[in-house]
């Protein structure tokens, strides 16, 4: 694993395949990096699927009211739902959407962003400045690379726990 140099902004993605370490840029987007500790320490990531896994794009996830695998996880509504916290406003900035960085999934609607979150495969320029990006991996890409691809996937892989590293 890499050398984390802030735990409390770093998050740790446990997969199938083992640990996603993802660095916040708090100073770039500091709202979406609070609502993603937030989300970590409430427990609201642990088990939800990649509803969306685009091969060459990038893997989603982080729909906690229909894509928890303990709940009633249902494909069709996966991707559609947020959390119990309000809609995030947008941070657009400079930062392109590079290979293994983090974006704020979101409706039509800049300020739509909730839970939901991608991580890119590939550099996707395209995205840039329409997307909040707000983390980046600095370990364990070749475990995001081992996602189960599909729109949904028929057995998709899941955020088996998501951690604050302060806290694990």
């Amino acid at each position: 694993m890499a050398e984390i140099k802030d735990p409390e902004n770093t998050i740790i993605i446990e997969l199938k395949d083992g640990p996603v370490v993802i660095e916040l840029l708090t100073d770039i987007a500091p709202g979406h990096c609070e609502r993603m500790k937030q989300l970590a320490r409430d427990g609201a990531y642990d088990n939800v699927a990649f509803h969306r896994v685009i091969d060459g794009f990038m893997a989603q996830t982080g729909d906690v009211e229909n894509a928890n695998m303990e709940k009633d996880y249902n494909p069709r509504r996966a991707g559609t739902g947020g959390s119990k916290y309000p809609d995030l406003k947008a941070e657009f900035s400079r930062i392109p959407h590079d290979r293994g960085t983090l974006g704020a999934a979101r409706s039509s609607n800049p300020n739509s962003a909730n839970s939901q979150f991608f991580i890119n495969f590939n550099d996707n320029h395209f995205l840039n400045g329409q997307y909040t990006v707000y983390g980046r991996v600095i370990s364990g890409m070749e475990n995001v690379d081992k996602i189960v691809r599909g729109e949904p996937p028929a057995n998709p892989d899941r955020m088996i726990s998501v951690k604050v590293a302060a806290d694990a």
